[in-house]
């Protein structure tokens, strides 16, 4: 039986008693905003879009078994990146099926943008996912277009107004959606001194008036390498009487801990073993074997850049991640072509120590099996850093590519039988 009192960031009085884990299952963002930079990870800076690892659904509920085999007083999962739930709706979904299916009790909850939310509203209130938080700067989308670079929609990238109200459309139609499901709204926003805080009040009074329940108003904090990297924090008293006026119209939030995409534990009290948990989950194996996924296997032409297409790699550049840098290990000869889907059950045995794989392309049947075995398959083009950056830091990827199961040329057929 699920008790969403509960959820200790949503109940002052649950707040010493009860803990959340954050699953950092969604490293990739669909906008981005001067304020956030994911790139940077520390184990003492709380602040979203940190984490110190990257898991994929069946890593991320062994790891929250293993926690609260600890530490029962967890009692909420929530994703909330490192990038957003619903840029990465897969492993968002994927992950929060498994956790109702195996661990029925836990209060579930997301913290998004709101951009790719809406079609996944009815499985998320079928999940019975309590606490939606969507994080809302304002209303104006001039005013927007100050606050986020870009915007990413169905496969198109806004830039400016054009895109500040992409965004918000998709934002306030998810607030009603999700009311009529029944679940807890929260709005965050972002006190940009220079930018939004006088329309702050104002965007309290509306999302009251479309339904939201509470409203989490956070000072900016000014992060090195993003566009807001020289602006000022609001001040305390600054934010004492935004929350004063906020109060007016909705509920505010005063306990937040400006979690990171990986914090686990009580409010303010994070569990200190659970960096190195995390870490040691996102190197095991998801299809059973004990054996840990360390390594990266990448199809290269020649050892710099991801530039080969599965079906024609003879071989695959193995690398590791070491406290210096990454380290290439070697070469791995593929199995022979032609032999159907046995040469990439034998391709898998071959790369089974292995977390992902880069390639530029793939065919439909061999990604298909490959991720069934937990291996995670990432088309892209560019520098093989880069792809590394991504699986061990989280990074996003500019380069990644959409499946396609032709991209070797008119020979390769995408049945897994190979090229030629």
């Amino acid at each position: 039986m699920v008790d969403i009192t509960q959820h200790p960031c949503f109940n002052k009085e649950a707040k010493g008693k009860f803990g959340r884990v954050h699953l950092p299952v969604a490293p990739k963002c669909n906008i981005q905003c001067n304020y956030c930079n994911r790139d940077y990870d520390c184990v003492n800076e709380s602040r979203p879009g940190v984490t110190s690892s990257v898991l994929q659904p069946r890593q991320a509920v062994d790891y929250l078994k293993a926690l609260r085999a600890d530490h029962p007083e967890l009692k909420v999962a929530g994703i909330a990146g490192p990038g957003d739930p619903f840029a990465n709706p897969e492993e968002t979904m994927e992950t929060l099926r498994l956790i109702r299916k195996e661990l029925p009790d836990m209060i579930l909850c997301l913290s998004t943008n709101g951009l790719n939310l809406r079609p996944y509203i009815d499985e998320v209130a079928e999940l019975k996912v309590s606490h939606v938080t969507i994080t809302i700067n304002g209303t104006d989308p001039k005013m927007l277009s100050e606050v986020y670079r870009w915007v990413r929609k169905d496969k198109r990238v806004y830039r400016g107004e054009e895109g500040a109200k992409v965004l918000l459309d998709e934002q306030l139609k998810c607030i009603s959606l999700l009311k009529e499901k029944g679940i807890v709204v929260k709005i965050n926003t972002v006190a940009v001194q220079e930018i939004n805080v006088p329309v702050i009040p104002q965007l309290a009074h509306d999302i009251a008036q479309m339904g939201a329940d509470t409203m989490n108003v956070l000072p900016l904090y000014p992060v090195a390498g993003t566009a807001f990297e020289d602006f000022e924090e609001p001040s305390p008293a600054m934010m004492k009487d935004l929350r004063k006026m906020v109060e007016n119209y909705i509920k505010p939030m005063e306990h937040c801990a400006r979690c990171r995409a990986d914090a686990a534990g009580l409010l303010g009290k994070d569990i200190k073993e659970s960096t190195q948990m995390l870490r040691d989950f996102a190197i095991r194996a998801t299809n059973g074997s004990t054996k840990e996924r360390k390594y990266v296997a990448v199809a290269s032409n020649e050892g710099l850049l991801v530039n080969q297409h599965l079906g024609e790699a003879e071989s695959l550049y193995i690398y590791k991640e070491t406290p210096s840098g990454y380290r290439l290990l070697g070469e791995r000869a593929t199995p022979t072509r032609g032999t159907g889907m046995e040469r990439w059950k034998n391709l898998v045995d071959q790369i089974d120590d292995c977390r992902s794989l880069l390639v530029s392309g793939v065919g439909s049947t061999p990604y298909q099996f490959i991720s069934k075995t937990g291996i995670e398959v990432i088309e892209m083009t560019g520098l093989i850093d880069e792809g590394l950056d991504c699986i061990y830091k989280g990074k996003e990827i500019k380069t990644v590519k959409k499946r396609d199961a032709f991209a070797c040329g008119s020979e390769c057929s995408g049945s897994g039988t190979g090229c030629g």
